[in-house]
């Protein structure tokens, strides 16, 4: 028995319903979302948009990394993404931890030291949104008509607030 068996038979289920194939990839809506890993967040609900209308890329906290760098520059140029939106959202571990307080959480949990992990932590959402909306408006391969707005999602009422 695998540790697995229960995806794996949802999947099943899933598939014998699926027929959404064919897509060809890009996005549709021409909508790109960087946001967090949190498993609150459902990126194309909360836009009303669907499969296939937009490009996802999560990490913890929702920032603007180098890898989210690179996939937004590439579904700019290869995707058709012509909005991008970054969603940080409420009540988010690396907004509401000092980088102590959450290295000692995973040193305690993992029973090793933490201290060397590089962890995406803000003490204000809103500055480092604002620092993240201007790494995006401001990279040579993000063309000026490309719209770029930042945005805090609101956990407890399913509302984006528009910060920047």
């Amino acid at each position: 028995m695998s540790d697995f068996d229960d995806l794996l038979a949802a999947n099943r289920e899933y598939a014998d319903k699926f027929d959404d194939g064919g897509f060809d990839g890009v996005a549709h809506a021409g909508v790109a979302i960087v946001t967090c890993m949190d498993s609150r967040i459902e990126p194309l609900a909360m836009l009303g948009l669907g499969l296939g209308d937009a490009k996802i890329f999560r990490n913890p906290g929702g920032r603007v990394t180098p890898q989210a760098m690179e996939a937004l520059v590439l579904g700019v140029h290869l995707l058709n993404v012509k909005r991008i939106l970054i969603v940080p959202h409420t009540r988010c571990a690396v907004a509401s931890n000092t980088d102590a307080e959450l290295r000692a959480k995973l040193a305690e949990s993992a029973g090793k030291d933490a201290s060397w992990l590089h962890l995406p932590i803000t003490d204000d959402q809103v500055r480092a949104l604002a620092e993240d909306v201007a790494k995006v408006r401001s990279h040579p391969f993000v063309p000026e008509d490309v719209k770029v707005g930042g945005f805090i999602y609101d956990v407890d009422t399913g509302l984006l607030n528009q910060k920047i």
